[in-house]
């Protein structure tokens, strides 16, 4: 039997097979225009970076990315606190997710080794990182990640 998650899947690819197909007036389904529609009064610049040096190693945590972390996590540890351990890793993992996706999209880096929230936490604010870990009532902040890689 197909679990929910798969099912989910399966109707959303389903649902963006039709919706890319199209149907005319007439219900019978054409392919969508093989050229773009242009208008007259607005117009799309996509620029590239010009060296090398300008694209963002997505795997690279900077020392600012590391502060920035600990300055996310900081304010949220009472609300976390408040909120007992279930609701709080909730938080704890949108957190972590927001920050990696404001940082070049460490997503992946944090999803092969969860451990590193705490040795950039443990290095960078540890007295931030253990007062997460008390109001979460977790002994590494890797165990509180959910949805992340083990």
């Amino acid at each position: 039997m197909p679990s929910l998650g798969s099912t989910a899947a399966l109707a959303a690819a389903m649902l963006a097979a039709v919706l890319l197909v199209g149907c005319d007036a007439n219900g019978d389904i054409n392919p969508l225009p093989g050229t773009p529609t242009s208008h007259p009064n607005i117009t799309i610049t996509f620029s590239s970076p010009g060296s090398p040096a300008q694209v963002p190693n997505t795997d690279e945590i900077t020392p600012a990315a590391a502060g920035q972390l600990c300055e996310m996590i900081g304010p949220e540890v009472d609300k976390w606190r408040t909120q007992g351990t279930q609701l709080g890793k909730i938080s704890f993992n949108g957190t972590v997710h927001d920050w990696a996706a404001r940082n070049g999209g460490l997503n992946d880096t944090v999803i092969r080794d969860r451990a590193v929230v705490d040795r950039i936490t443990g290095t960078t604010c540890p007295d931030v990182r253990q007062q997460a870990l008390d109001a979460l009532q977790i002994s590494t902040l890797a165990d509180g990640l959910l949805g992340f890689g083990r």
